[in-house]
């Protein structure tokens, strides 16, 4: 088999070396990658947007499959540009990938499909909004309906701020936001794979969006994440499909919009049981990483099933007994105003630690050939170890002997849950 995956960032690495690990898979091609990804899959200049391009990329290396990473190519419908040409792709249409592209057509579906989630109200004025604050009251939950790369939500105490945030998200053209009630209780990340009809689960993750230590600071693409989550209730993962994805799923397909791809289920365990906090259309960064280290299954052959149609027949996927963390190495000033082309060393001496891999999320060559930052989160360090702690220490013993200038990252990745201190409901 041949694979094309398209982006750039740490999720594509990941995909990359699960993909090239199936014995069944013979090539793997990546647009338009990155130098960590260059190591294992054969790079071609791309722009990922350009659904023409992208097909005939496709077919001109008479690929078996397109698998596609970010959110942005699938809401500008290269998916269905790949179909059109009769080329399997693993990433939903457009029209099913707006369950990410817009907050409020996510809350539609969910209504439909009777799928427990936050009290929300679409607001399209600043006097709307004002008045959805003061009905839901504090914590302030403000989410901007369209893509923001994962900082679009502000979470806060202050209406005020609360306001600004809806206020510059307003500005935008068709700017829309959802102002939500806040739920509370430990987040959790559940990756649901689907050719449209059939469901299975990906082992669920924890994220870190916060930028600092002890959740400190503005919200992030994600400074981290760990699987599987030993304090969530058993059968989480078959729990979140019988009531949210596989609902989701067949609602979907009802409105003539079937979603083939990754639904990502992000869940608040709340005193009053599991609601979700948002639909995602493709794997998480770092969290699906997590959840990737574990897999046993062949992945290729897993997302070629679900680009055909055939995943009811795929059987029960296979995890290590292993534990993973993944912390994120960010570039100075990340997430304001990161500073890009400061030297990056040390990633020989990383990856000689038993159980890592070190991920390329933000990186570039500059003129003489040298690694450098391109990106706020530039390296992701993967671990695996027998327990949490042994995982988490040797992430950190990776992270401790990567110097890139200015860079920082969390701490207390996993930490709470090495302590045994997370709580549900």
């Amino acid at each position: 088999m041949k694979v094309l995956v398209l982006g750039s960032g740490a999720r594509e690495h990941a995909l990359v070396k699960a993909v090239a690990a199936d014995p069944e898979v013979e090539a793997v091609i990546a647009a338009p990658g990155n130098p960590g990804i260059d190591a294992t899959a054969f790079c071609v200049p791309l722009d990922v947007l350009d659904g023409a391009a992208v097909a005939a990329l496709a077919r001109e290396h008479e690929v078996d499959l397109v698998v596609v990473g970010p959110e942005a190519p699938l809401v500008a419908g290269v998916a269905d540009a790949c179909r059109a040409a009769g080329v399997p792709v693993f990433g939903p249409s457009a029209e099913a990938a707006r369950l990410e592209g817009s907050k409020s057509f996510a809350k539609e579906v969910m209504a439909a499909a009777d799928v427990p989630t936050a009290l929300a109200h679409v607001c399209e004025t600043v006097e709307e909004v004002e008045a959805a604050l003061d009905a839901l009251g504090a914590p302030y939950v403000v989410k901007d309906d369209g893509l923001a790369a994962g900082k679009g939500v502000v979470v806060t105490e202050s209406r005020e701020a609360a306001v600004e945030h809806a206020r510059a998200c307003l500005a935008k053209d068709g700017g829309r936001v959802v102002v939500e009630e806040f739920l509370d209780g430990p987040e959790v990340s559940v990756f649901c794979v689907s050719d449209g009809t059939s469901v299975v689960a990906l082992s669920p993750a924890q994220d870190f969006k916060r930028v600092g230590d002890d959740d400190a600071g503005p919200n992030t693409g994600g400074m981290g994440a760990y699987s599987p989550l030993e304090w969530a209730p058993e059968g989480l993962a078959d729990d979140v499909v019988a009531r949210v994805a596989q609902p989701t799923i067949d609602e979907m397909r009802r409105r003539g919009t079937p979603f083939v791809g990754i639904l990502y289920v992000g869940l608040a365990l709340t005193s009053r049981g599991p609601r979700v906090v948002e639909f995602n259309a493709r794997l998480g960064d770092p969290d699906g990483q997590a959840s990737l280290a574990r897999l046993e299954t062949p992945f290729a052959q897993l997302l070629f099933a679900a680009a055909t149609g055939s995943l009811g027949e795929f059987g029960r996927l296979r995890w290590s007994d292993d534990r993973a963390v993944v912390v994120v190495i960010a570039s100075e000033g990340y997430p304001a105003s990161p500073r890009t082309g400061d030297p990056i060393t040390g990633l020989d001496a990383a990856a000689q630690v038993p159980g890592v891999v070190v991920l390329h999320a933000g990186t570039a060559l500059d003129a003489s050939g040298q690694l450098v930052s391109a990106g706020g989160r530039v390296l992701d360090v993967v671990a695996v170890g027998s327990t949490l702690a042994k995982a988490r220490q040797a992430a950190y013993d990776a992270v401790a002997v990567i110097d890139l200038p200015g860079s920082h990252h969390r701490s207390d990745i996993a930490l709470g849950a090495e302590r045994g201190e997370i709580a549900v409901g």
